[in-house]
């Protein structure tokens, strides 16, 4: 299941632009059209690599970009696309590599398969799950608001300003194409679904709910430092089965646990030398990426800032990623 098809930055809105453009040098503009002119480049010792808008993908690229920088003289340049297009630019090699995929059946077997312009590039070792969430003291007051069955009993507790009557279900970037619209019509649920505009508006929509003790439900997806700031208990959706989210318009069931993977260009992959060999060697955990987030989102640190300070004390980990 994609994460534009599921859904995937810092303690306000202002914070998490400086974090974006400290890291793509372009402020959060889609750069689809823009990539980098060194990008496929043959015998170049440039990479391009795509940026997802969310601070867990940033900091793959920050750790990535860093180390092929650093420890094996690349030039590196940094390209904010959208999920889907993103494919598209990897394809046509106006960038090198994706580092964080959550699932794109279609694409996948557009670009993988049929055309083979793409090749998959390993699992990055991190496993992303998207579901609903309500702020854990609510949960602890109401107990069986974490079974879905129940949430219209608490509608009017979710309700806002902007959810016209309804509970709210809040989502975060319109760009993310989630199934919720069609889990609320088809659960028969209360509620409306409010875009909050972005990863980051939705964090600081969240924090303002927690600092006041509201209760809130809301689309959220693991790894995310947040968690850590705003304990957050999950809200459980009819059991996921292989193929229940098949149909779109007919889903009802709850989001998969899926294996975060990276896909390159295929002529980067094979002509792409050390880069191309770091990359597909590059997996690290949940926590090592969540403690490069926090440094980014909460301690606002530009993003090569935080890979620095994580490559000095992680050592033993990324030495295993680099070319023999």
């Amino acid at each position: 299941m994609a994460r534009t098809r599921l859904a995937a930055l810092a303690a306000t809105a202002t914070a998490a632009t400086v974090a974006l453009t400290a890291l793509t040098g372009c402020g959060a503009a889609d750069m689809t059209r823009q990539a980098s002119p060194y990008a496929d480049a043959k015998g170049s010792r440039t990479v391009t690599l795509s940026v997802q808008s969310w601070v867990g993908a940033q900091a793959n690229v920050a750790v990535a970009q860093y180390l092929l920088e650093h420890e094996l003289g690349y030039r590196v340049d940094t390209v904010q696309i959208d999920e889907v297009p993103a494919w598209d630019a990897l394809s046509q090699g106006r960038v090198d590599a994706i580092l964080e995929d959550w699932g794109h059946p279609d694409q996948e077997k557009r670009y993988v398969e049929d055309k083979a312009t793409i090749k998959p590039g390993g699992e990055l070792g991190v496993t992303g799950h998207i579901g609903w969430f309500v702020p854990t003291y609510f949960a602890e007051q109401h107990p069986d608001v974490t079974d879905w069955k129940n949430l219209n009993k608490y509608a009017n507790d979710f309700r806002t300003a902007e959810s016209g009557g309804k509970g709210q279900l809040m989502d975060g970037s319109p760009s993310y194409v989630t199934n919720d619209k069609a889990l609320v019509k088809n659960l028969g649920l209360d509620y409306q679904v409010v875009f909050a505009g972005s990863e980051a508006a939705q964090i600081t929509q969240i924090k303002q709910f927690a600092k006041e003790k509201k209760p809130f439900l809301s689309y959220w997806y693991k790894p995310q430092w947040l968690f850590e700031k705003v304990p957050m208990t999950e809200v459980k959706l009819p059991e996921h089965q292989e193929g229940c989210d098949a149909d779109t318009e007919k889903v009802a069931c709850a989001y998969p646990h899926t294996p975060l993977r990276k896909f390159l260009n295929a002529r980067f992959a094979e002509g792409g030398g050390d880069a191309a060999a770091f990359l597909k060697k590059f997996r690290w955990t949940t926590e090592m990426q969540n403690d490069v987030s926090l440094m980014i989102a909460e301690e606002k640190l530009a993003p090569q800032e935080a890979a620095a300070r994580w490559v000095k004390e992680n050592e033993a980990t990324w030495r295993t990623w680099l070319p023999s």
